[in-house]
């Protein structure tokens, strides 16, 4: 059985919870929300009635964004998002302090007696703070991706819907700006910002996201590996690579294929990689969420979002002898 998700789109606290769910390879049946009209069974799940909320299996429920993203990522954590210390200070001036310059700064109307352009001004001396970060480490804590970056950044996104003008134009904010542009710019934001119509009791409820299926346990799934990656892999333990010459970190799941579509893969990846090795993977025994995820072109693939536990791997094989169910 899967969570429940009670969402709404363009709810900055929402789209981050729901960013962790990307990254972790899991699902979720998605019920979209109207701000003015909440259903009766999120509020009785979460009587504060704000999103993201999110129901487990068991009935227990998880209502705020960024523990929504801890328990996600506590089940995958391909990108080792989780594994940078110190994102809680800047989490936390950014739910605090940003937010409440955000709000009077894009909603002045709504704050009598708020200043725009003093909380403009305010605004910009954190998000110039945070720009000096990134253009030191490249991400706001190190040299990769943190909790941190994942948290604030459709904050800063809400802040440029606000003043496209502004933010573009102010030099301190270029590499804030840049920084920004490689969550836009990924392909996973198109999943993240799916749309969907408002649920009703009684009434569709789709999965999230929503060009994905789950893996059937009881057909084999295939990975194809240069050799030496294989034997890298065995002396290691566990198999890290999502496809040739990249790594799970980088693309954030390992690529497999259902048998049929092997050989496509081959000609399309590793015609003229050498000695290419098939692993014939039983997903039973592998611990990482697995989910078929839509390509470009709309054909599913299933993927791997964490290792390749060597014992998953219950036959390998030179390509040219892929073995028959």
């Amino acid at each position: 059985m899967l969570p429940i998700l009670y969402s709404f789109r363009r709810c900055p606290y929402a789209m981050r919870a729901r960013w962790a769910l990307l990254q972790a390879g899991l699902m979720v049946h998605w019920r979209e929300i109207e701000l003015k009209a909440k259903p009766a069974a999120m509020l009785e799940a979460s009587p504060k009635g704000t999103v993201p909320v999110l129901v487990l299996a068991d009935g227990s429920v998880i209502d705020e964004s960024l523990e929504i993203m801890l328990w996600a990522l506590q089940q995958a954590d391909p990108r080792g998002v989780l594994e940078a210390e110190d994102s809680a200070v800047l989490i936390e001036q950014n739910d605090g302090s940003l937010k409440h310059h955000l709000d009077r700064f894009k909603y002045t109307d709504r704050y009598p007696g708020a200043s725009k352009e003093d909380h403009r001004l305010a605004g910009l001396v954190i998000l110039r703070s945070w720009s000096e970060r990134i253009s030191r480490n490249g991400w706001l804590l190190t040299d990769r991706m943190a909790l941190a970056d994942a948290a604030l950044w459709p904050f800063v996104r809400q802040w440029r819907l606000a003043d496209a003008g502004g933010f573009d134009a102010d030099p301190h904010l270029t590499p804030l700006r840049e920084w920004l542009m490689r969550f836009l710019d990924d392909p996973m934001m198109q999943r993240l910002m799916q749309r969907a119509d408002p649920w009703w009791p009684g009434g569709i409820e789709p999965i999230f996201p929503a060009d994905a299926i789950a893996i059937p346990m009881d057909q084999p799934l295939f990975h194809l590996a240069l050799e030496s990656d294989w034997q890298d892999a065995v002396k290691r333990g566990d198999y890290r690579v999502s496809t040739r010459g990249l790594s799970l970190e980088q693309v954030g799941f390992i690529h497999l294929s259902w048998q049929e579509q092997v050989q496509a893969t081959f000609d399309r990846f590793y015609a003229d990689a050498g000695a290419v090795l098939t692993l014939r993977i039983d997903p039973k025994l592998v611990s990482a969420p697995l989910r078929a995820d839509a390509i470009h072109t709309g054909v599913l693939f299933p993927h791997l979002y964490g290792p390749l536990p060597i014992a998953s791997v219950v036959e390998v094989s030179p390509f040219s002898s892929l073995p028959a169910c």
